[in-house]
């Protein structure tokens, strides 16, 4: 789902792929890419799960200004993935309501 050869701006050349983990599974990503993008690339749409009601949410606005594609990056809750740029080996996983620490104990 990546657009590797684009009408105006011509074919990706020389791209630069690192490996993050999703939900204990590797996947490649394109160096400097949003996580949410990477994700999005792979099919993966669902980024957390309401507290509530448990709603699967994904992506809507894009910007970082809604809380739809929160997810847990490296341990951390509630990281915005669709503004937040994929490092070789970080950890991504679906959050589950409002998300727990995963830090030192």
């Amino acid at each position: 789902m990546r657009v590797m050869n684009h009408p105006v701006l011509g074919e990706q050349k020389d791209i630069e792929w690192v490996t993050i983990i999703f939900n204990g599974k590797p996947m490649k990503a394109e160096k400097g890419e949003m996580i949410l993008a990477a994700l999005h690339a792979e099919n993966q749409i669902v980024n957390r799960y309401t507290a509530k009601r448990h709603e699967p949410r994904g992506i809507y606005c894009g910007i970082g200004q809604c809380t739809d594609c929160m997810m847990v990056v490296n341990g951390i809750p509630n990281v915005r993935t669709c503004i937040t740029p994929v490092e070789d080996g970080m950890t991504v996983e679906i959050q589950e309501g409002l998300g727990k620490w995963r830090g030192d104990k």
